[in-house]
């Protein structure tokens, strides 16, 4: 049984994809971070999770985004970068949170790599993209995670009107934990530290 369970989860995806990121590599895809709270995910690599899932990409997009060709994945990238759900956070808030779709848009790139929508030279160039204006809108990962938290909230709350109430996401609480968990700086496995905020700023380099 725990031989074929493991099959099905797939190889280590560091086997498929055994080269270190960069500096500047890590920091682009720590942006995700915040999103990536569970089991099996991988926030140091630019495949999204930590062992070969050829299924759990596709299903995610296609559920989550209604994202199932690459015409898709690009219009969505598009509308995270242009406007995101931060136009309707400044609506409600007076503050237009970034991160939040900063965050999505990461998210969706490297899903969209892992599935084949995109290959792994067009997931870098979407990921480059957005660094330029998330950079100059914040001055370290706190104030990042602190728009990403506001932007969140917006989101949640907006779904509140929904039929189905058992069917929102995780409360505030559980991704506060997580963005604490990222900020601290005696957690070793954060990617948050092993590429500091201002490392985006300097020349890249090998880790």
């Amino acid at each position: 049984m725990g031989l074929w369970r493991w099959r099905r989860r797939g190889a280590k995806a560091s086997r498929r994809y055994p080269v270190p990121l960069t500096m500047h590599q890590l920091w682009m895809v720590s942006l995700s971070a915040p999103v990536s709270r569970d089991r099996g995910v991988s926030r140091t690599t630019l495949y999204p999770f930590a062992r070969i899932d050829g299924d759990g990409a596709p299903r995610w997009l296609a559920e989550q985004w209604e994202i199932t060709t690459r015409e898709q994945l690009a219009g969505r990238l598009d509308g995270l970068s242009r406007t995101g759900y931060r136009a309707r956070a400044y609506r409600l808030t007076g503050v237009a949170p970034l991160a939040w779709d900063a965050a999505l848009y990461v998210d969706i790139a490297r899903r969209g790599f892992a599935c084949g929508l995109i290959d792994e030279s067009d997931a870098w160039t979407a990921l480059k993209n957005i660094v330029p204006r998330v950079a100059g809108t914040y001055g370290s990962w706190s104030e990042y995670a602190d728009h990403y938290l506001l932007g969140r909230q917006v989101w949640r709350d907006g779904l509140r009107g929904g039929e189905d109430a058992s069917g929102l996401p995780a409360s505030q609480s559980v991704a506060d934990a997580h963005l604490q968990a990222l900020l601290d700086p005696a957690n070793r496995a954060s990617p948050w530290n092993m590429a500091p905020w201002d490392a985006i700023s300097h020349p890249d380099r090998t880790r």
